[in-house]
């Protein structure tokens, strides 16, 4: 298994990074999916359905824009 480091820049404008172990190189989407927990473990909880069919990538849409954290970057850890 390989383990990606997912950069990001937190909601205080702080570049942070994690990792994650994936045998792929997951997509931003995933990256998000693996970070809202993470960061947020209440509003992981929360349904994200009023965005089904609208977005290709509604988690990374909505940590973006209701919580100011962007995704960076997606790299093989080495």
């Amino acid at each position: 298994m390989k383990v990606w480091t997912i950069s990001f820049q937190d909601k205080d404008g702080v570049q942070q990074t994690h990792d994650l172990e994936s045998e792929q190189r997951p997509s931003e989407e995933e990256a998000a999916r693996y970070l809202r927990p993470i960061l947020f473990p209440v509003v992981s909880e929360l349904d994200l359905n009023d965005l089904d069919g609208r977005s290709n990538a509604p988690t990374a849409e909505v940590l973006k824009e209701q919580n100011a954290v962007q995704i960076i970057s997606i790299v093989e850890a080495s």
